[in-house]
């Protein structure tokens, strides 16, 4: 694995800010074998000791982080899974698939507690709600559900995009949920009347992943027309496009503090990114196909990146000076 500081980097809009001293690399702790086709995406557990990855190749796999061991297979989705997210407590896990359902997971015994019925293609994203009331599932179907997680019942359909939803997430007082298009836009919507508030434009191309940052004040995006853009999405605005990536970006995770961001990208690799300044700080290499997914541990010390080349990586992320 390959660890260098990024050049210069272009920050096309607007400056964020001061930056922090970096002195130490990432460290790649392992790399976790076992599924048999290309890993589409991860999720870390709360205490951040459990992985969970969904696969091309119908399955959803657990594995400890410390040993790096598969602790548990989920079989029970028909086609391809997309999506999988804990909820805060790591108590309940959600995965999405092309079998267009959702299905909610007991991580601890691998029971199925609940089978998700409703939309009429694929399911690529799902979020938990801060609270763990509610569960988003973005689909291909060009809609996003809103789900009451205790009883599996369908609270609202969610309708305004164009094309298919590759991403939901929700804001950090559960008020807003933010929606990624292949129409290229991100809307955000009002999570108690299900309605749209505004629409995000910027991206030229399919925007894959989202991600709201700790602190709530930031929406950062993933787009095919390989840049992340940082968005003040209270005011409606775009704060900055970070350019680096040589192809599509895939995806993008917060650390827990806020001051770093992760993106997978088409090209191979992971970037980190100081939030303050838009600068990238490291490029992580060893992959030999697309990064899908990318996940960082609840205290931000661990960093996860799945791909298409059916591996998933570990790296140890050292705290800031």
């Amino acid at each position: 694995m390959k660890w260098h500081l990024a050049g210069a980097l272009q920050v096309a809009v607007g400056v964020l800010g001061s930056g922090r001293c970096y002195t130490q690399e990432p460290k790649e702790r392992i790399t976790l074998k076992g599924h048999t086709a290309s890993v589409m995406t991860v999720a870390l557990s709360g205490n951040g000791k459990s992985l969970a990855s969904g696969s091309w190749d119908k399955t959803v796999k657990l594995w400890d982080v410390t040993t790096g061991k598969i602790t548990t297979t989920l079989d029970g989705h028909t086609e391809v899974v997309l999506a999988v997210a804990f909820n805060r407590d790591g108590t309940l896990l959600a995965s999405g698939s092309l079998d267009k359902t959702v299905k909610l997971w007991d991580p601890a015994t691998g029971r199925l507690h609940a089978t998700l019925e409703g939309h009429d293609h694929a399911v690529h994203s799902v979020a938990f709600s801060k609270d763990g009331k509610l569960l988003a599932s973005a689909s291909y179907d060009h809609t996003i559900k809103l789900w009451h997680v205790a009883t599996g019942q369908e609270k609202a359909t969610l309708k305004g995009h164009k094309f298919d939803v590759e991403a939901v997430a929700f804001s950090r007082d559960d008020t807003l949920l933010a929606s990624a298009s292949r129409d290229d836009t991100i809307k955000l919507w009002h999570v108690k009347t299900a309605q749209e508030k505004t629409t995000l434009k910027g991206h030229t191309n399919v925007v894959c992943s989202l991600a709201f940052s700790p602190d709530g004040l930031l929406l950062a995006s993933a787009s095919q027309d390989r840049t992340v853009k940082l968005w003040d999405f209270k005011k409606g605005e775009e704060k900055a496009t970070l350019k680096g990536h040589t192809d599509f970006v895939y995806a993008v995770a917060f650390r827990g503090d806020g001051t770093m961001l992760a993106s997978g990208s088409e090209d191979q690799t992971v970037k980190l990114w100081d939030v303050k300044t838009g600068q990238a700080r490291a490029t992580l290499e060893g992959f030999t196909k697309s990064v899908t997914s990318v996940a960082f541990s609840a205290n931000g010390t661990l960093l996860a990146a799945g791909s298409a080349d059916a591996t998933i990586k570990l790296w140890d992320v050292p705290p800031d000076k």
